[in-house]
């Protein structure tokens, strides 16, 4: 009966150490590609903390994953232009508007979308898609676009962004920037629900 206690505890006290280990390997290797959400409008988690923001729900959100240039010539060579590319790293990303808005001229009703785009060295061609919940482009289908839009590509100066990021600018503009490339996409959200 003692031989089964002892084995018992034994085993307990291995397999919690298992658990230990595994639990500082994930934590001593962090994801090389963080996810990242940035709301509309600017700073909407602290207005909303701090009583200043009317609204209980955020403009929109966008959910993504931002990988490193970590030393790497970007686009036209590790991001091809004119093929499809799923802006971010790990899963697609995800535009999620809490009410509808007009972007790039088009309006967009309510609703969660995933992000794709076509870069070309002088415009982005941003791609809303109806398919959610899927990593990376790989089953992109045309079918499911809900629209397609382009933005000019400006150059920023030095020194250039080393994390891809995503964000809801001042006047509810989404900016995507990464290296020495940057693309705004002009958003106007309804008055409205």
């Amino acid at each position: 009966m003692m031989n089964i206690m002892i084995g018992r505890n034994l085993l307990i006290c291995f397999g919690l150490t298992l658990i230990s280990m595994a639990s500082r390997a994930q934590a001593s290797e962090p994801d090389k590609s963080p996810l990242d959400i940035s709301y509309a409008p600017y700073n909407y988690p602290i207005l909303k903390f701090q009583g200043k923001h009317p609204s209980a729900m955020p403009f929109a959100r966008v959910v993504y994953s931002r990988p490193q240039k970590n030393g790497r010539a970007l686009f036209g060579t590790e991001i091809k232009y004119n093929e499809i590319w799923r802006l971010g790293a790990n899963e697609s990303t995800e535009l999620e508007l809490f009410r509808s808005a007009n972007i790039g001229g088009k309006t967009i009703p309510k609703g969660r979308y995933t992000l794709f785009c076509i870069p070309t060295p002088d415009k982005w061609t941003l791609i809303l898609s109806k398919d959610n919940y899927t990593w990376g482009a790989f089953s992109y289908k045309q079918a499911n676009d809900l629209v397609r839009l382009s933005f000019p590509v400006t150059r920023v100066s030095s020194p250039p962004v080393e994390y891809f990021t995503m964000y809801f600018n001042e006047t509810n503009h989404l900016v995507i920037t990464w290296d020495d490339i940057k693309v705004v996409a002009p958003i106007v959200f309804s008055s409205g629900k």
